[in-house]
């Protein structure tokens, strides 16, 4: 009865759970069928709402491959709406689940689970077989199969064609009539489509917003302390582990006893190291010794000279002096003298104790201990690759090498000479007081003109058709007319010598020079508060620079002959002027040489300063400008001359020092590459200086020829060149002026 009642009892209690099982399977069946029905009911409305876009005027983003935020809108609304019936769908499922879950029904639902996974098996074997085949070409460029017919190869080695591409037209058109086309997207690895699902567009949605890819990240999660900080006394450190915790190995402590029984009884020997001897070659090599391996800055002392036939007991007799000989030792020099000489002897036992034995070994000792020793590198170098690599002087002719015509006149000293731009005049002035006019080719004297002082300098006028000449003595100022060119310029050159009616100069003009007429020679006389050193005119001929050492601030000043007016200069002058110079190419520009330095001013900004040369020399004697006008050459009372690059630098490019005493004047040549320099040494010197157009070359510097030829007596004191040809014009202290040609 027991076994029956409880068989019976089973079988009632297996039919409830059937009906549950049933229940459930019923409940699942209908759950599908509304989600079945429920998203043909969005896809026919996302349809709808396609085929409205579809009707609207063509856009650019709706073909294939564009995507944009707000292409998803539509389908995002949706997505969410289905996520809340899904929500609660699965919230009355899970709770009919919990309470049919009562029951003993595992065998049901066991079977149930084994038939939804052979469902979902056979529709994944079902897919692969869809799936078209995949491109393993790797990283290799899609360029190279440009030309070919397939794209690649799938995982079986087999060729994958590509796919025929429609026209322009058919691909537009079939854009506009499929709905989804804007989920598509062109995988050019693989030569295909592929449509986007609805997950991976939200995926897109939030990228697009800056947002994270999967909707349950929560970028604001609380902060999980890792760390248990309830029984911690001190902070986490890095701490090394200390020493105390290490626990010694009894294995290796057994190791080593083993090994020191076995040293202590002999069975592990060691080897000694070699003592080496201490002995040393007394007369050998230092290079062998220890000091150069323990002292790294060890120099060897210089050895003695050995011993030679001379310093033999028994020498022969060629090495053995005569009388006369030992009697000039005696005249000469004590450091010239020779310390031993040689004497002969019969044996060995008749040598006498060497006198200065104990002296020589003294003064070794000394020179061992108290002489410092420096090592020096020997650098095998010829000097003539140190020299710098100039022109040949062959290659650089014309240029003046020898004295062709001398013109003698003079009783004193020449001070200075001045060519006359046709080529075919030159003036001299001498300490005499004599002006001279000489006709170049022929050394014929023309015209003299003479004074009660010393002639300083003399200059012509740059202008052809204005042969006037400046001559400056004492503290005046003289112009003359040479009587050297035609009627006109002759009428010309009266009026422009006339003082009748002389404008009125300021007190500061006034109080330096006046405008009085020459009486004696029918020129124009200036009278200067000092005396004059230096005149210099303009290129354009109508202006004329005086330079008065003695007169400091007021020292330089500037004449207009035409119209007949001295300016002073806007300038505080800092230092004693030596020469001044007009600038050859540039108006206004102004350059004026003191002591030290060079500076170069602008007159028409009211003199302001352009730059400042600094020529690093005792005294500046004399000053000569290129005509290209970038150029200039500086000479000193010191020897030394320096070439400017005033576009360079502030510093000279150059120093020549050539010229054993003072440069008295320096000179470039108006059309050749030429410049010259004489001194007080009675010399000189030609030098070819070619100036490039290229800016990035330097100025090409060449020693030519010294000339000589003067007497000793005061020296050349002046040197000019021929405009027009290479010729150089020196006058010297002897009276005598030089002209040398090619």
């Amino acid at each position: 009865m027991t076994k029956k009642s409880e068989s019976a009892n089973e079988d009632q209690t297996k039919e409830p759970n059937r009906k549950t099982v049933s229940l459930v399977k019923s409940q699942k069946e209908q759950k599908v069928s509304a989600k079945e029905a429920k998203s043909l009911k969005e896809e026919e409305e996302e349809d709808l709402l396609l085929d409205s876009g579809t009707d609207s005027d063509y856009d650019g983003d709706s073909l294939s491959g564009s995507l944009n935020s707000d292409d998803f809108d539509s389908d995002i609304f949706d997505s969410e709406d289905d996520g809340s019936n899904r929500e609660t769908e699965d919230g009355d499922d899970e709770g009919e689940l919990v309470d049919g879950e009562n029951g003993e029904e595992e065998d049901g639902s066991d079977d149930d689970e084994g038939s939804d996974q052979r469902e979902v098996a056979e529709e994944s074997d079902s897919s692969e077989d869809e799936v078209a085949p995949r491109n393993t070409v790797g990283d290799v460029p899609l360029e190279w199969y440009k030309d070919e017919k397939h794209i690649g190869y799938d995982i079986t080695g087999k060729k994958i064609t590509k796919k025929e591409k429609q026209d322009k037209l058919d691909s537009f058109l079939a854009t506009m009539d499929d709905s989804k086309n804007w989920r598509k997207v062109y995988d050019e690895y693989n030569d295909e489509e592929v449509e986007l699902t609805k997950e991976e567009s939200k995926l897109i949605r939030r990228m697009l917003k800056g947002e994270a890819p999967h909707a349950d990240f929560d970028p604001y999660a609380p902060y999980v302390d890792w760390f248990k900080w309830d029984d911690a006394i001190h902070p986490l450190s890095s701490a090394p582990e200390p020493k105390r915790r290490f626990i010694p190995s009894k294995w290796e402590a057994k190791k080593v006893v083993k090994y020191v029984r076995a040293i202590r009884k002999g069975l592990i020997k060691f080897d000694k190291p070699e003592e080496e001897p201490n002995v040393y070659l007394l007369w050998g090599d230092d290079s062998t010794s220890d000091q150069k391996s323990k002292h790294l800055t060890y120099i060897p002392p210089p050895k003695l000279k050995l011993p030679g036939h001379e310093e033999s007991y028994n020498p022969s007799l060629e090495y053995i002096p005569t009388e006369e000989e030992k009697a000039s030792y005696e005249l000469m020099y004590e450091e010239d003298r020779p310390k031993f000489i040689p004497k002969r002897f019969t044996s060995l036992r008749s040598i006498p104790a060497y006198e200065n034995a104990l002296k020589e070994s003294f003064d070794r000792c000394l020179d061992l201990y108290l002489c410092p020793r420096v090592r020096k590198k020997r650098i095998n170098i010829d000097p003539e690759s140190l020299k710098p690599k100039l022109p040949s002087r062959k290659d650089l002719r014309p240029y003046p090498n020898s004295c062709y015509l001398e013109y003698k006149g003079h009783t004193g000293p020449v001070t200075s000479i001045s060519t006359e731009l046709s080529g075919q005049w030159i003036a001299s002035g001498s300490t005499d007081g004599s002006v001279r006019i000489w006709e170049v080719e022929t050394g014929r004297c023309l015209k003299v003109w003479q004074f009660d002082e010393a002639v300083k300098c003399v200059a012509w006028n740059p202008l052809p058709d204005f042969p006037i000449l400046a001559v400056g003595m004492g503290i005046d100022l003289v112009f003359l007319n040479t009587e050297l060119g035609t009627d006109e310029e002759q009428q010309r050159i009266e009026e422009l010598l006339q003082l009748d009616n002389l404008p009125e100069l300021d007190e500061a003009a006034a109080a330096i020079a006046k405008w009085l007429p020459d009486e004696k020679y029918g020129g124009i006389k200036i009278r200067h508060f000092k005396n004059l050193s230096y005149i210099d005119w303009h290129p354009k001929g109508d202006y004329l620079s005086a330079v008065m050492p003695g007169g400091e601030t007021r020292g330089v000043v500037i004449h207009q002959l035409s119209a007949h007016s001295t300016k002073r200069l806007p300038i505080k002058m800092r230092g004693l002027p030596v020469c001044t110079l007009f600038h050859p190419n540039h108006r206004g520009i102004f350059i004026i040489a003191t002591k030290k330095y060079v500076r170069v001013y602008n007159l028409h900004k009211n003199g302001e300063p352009i730059k400042k040369l600094e020529t690093g020399l005792r005294e500046i004697s004399s000053m000569a400008i290129h005509p290209g006008g970038d150029n200039l050459v500086v000479g000193s009372k010191e020897g030394k001359m320096c070439w400017f690059d005033m576009d360079l630098s502030s510093k000279p490019y150059k120093i020549l020092k050539n010229h054993p005493k003072d440069i008295t004047n320096v000179g470039f040549h108006r059309s050749y590459p030429l410049f010259a320099s004489c001194s007080e040494d009675s010399t000189a010197y030609v030098f070819h200086g070619k100036v490039y157009n290229d800016l990035n070359e330097n100025p090409l510097i060449v020693p030519l020829e010294i000339l000589r030829g003067h007497s000793s007596k005061g020296g050349v004191l002046d040197c000019k060149f021929h405009p027009r040809q290479p010729w150089l014009f020196t006058a010297g202290g002897d009276s005598v002026i030089k002209l040398y040609c090619h």
